[in-house]
């Protein structure tokens, strides 16, 4: 009985006399009870990565990205101001030289007047012509220039206008005559010209018509 029951040589290796496994059956799932298996071990190296890449940054180095960023809109800002100050720097300098200029040349007119004068005159001869010359030619290097001219048309914003006519030769108001002429320094308007304006009437007389018809009649 014992050798038709019991676990004789003959009985199969791996199993005891209640049929469970045997420790060498046992023994490779106890070696992988604690060493996970390599399709565990990525999943858990991704996880770990994309925790990673959620986590925060340095607060340090973020701290030093803001006030870099900080003092170069600073630095910017100074600069464009700085740039903006010179310019209106140059600007005002460049006013306050023109003024000076303009004054000095419209302390001059009068100067100019009287050696327009002279020339007209034939007075000016000799070393008195040479010295008015160069005064001319400096006022003009500095930016003085001179208008009126008769034929020019009347413009009220530059001729002052102290007599009138009608004429049908004209086509508008036209400056006939220039008693003092006008003077700009740049853009700025010294003097205006003193001018006679005649303006178109087509039933003006001519004027040299009652000379010719008096002439006919004698």
């Amino acid at each position: 009985m014992q050798e038709e029951f019991g676990a004789g040589p003959d009985a199969p290796v791996g199993t005891t006399d209640e049929g469970a496994p045997t420790d060498g059956d046992q023994a490779p799932d106890a070696a992988l009870g604690g060493v996970p298996t390599s399709g565990t071990a990525s999943a858990d190296g991704a996880e770990g990565s994309a925790a990673g890449a959620g986590a925060p940054a340095d607060p340090e180095l973020a701290r030093l990205r803001t006030e870099l960023e900080e003092r170069t809109a600073d630095l910017q800002r100074v600069s464009a101001e700085y740039t903006n100050y010179r310019r209106r720097v140059e600007r005002d300098r460049e006013a306050t030289v023109t003024g000076a200029k303009a004054q000095i040349a419209g302390e001059l007119l009068t100067v100019l007047d009287d050696v327009e004068r002279a020339g007209a005159h034939g007075d000016l001869t000799g070393p008195f012509k040479v010295v008015a010359d160069r005064l001319t030619e400096t006022l003009t290097r500095a930016g003085l220039a001179g208008f009126g001219e008769v034929g020019d048309a009347f413009d009220p914003s530059v001729h002052e206008a102290v007599a009138h006519g009608t004429s049908a030769e004209v086509d508008g108001p036209t400056v006939t005559t220039v008693m003092r002429r006008g003077y700009r320094f740049g853009d700025k308007v010294l003097r205006a010209a003193m001018v006679e304006v005649t303006d178109h009437d087509p039933d003006a007389v001519p004027a040299n018509s009652g000379s010719a018809g008096g002439g006919e009649t004698a």
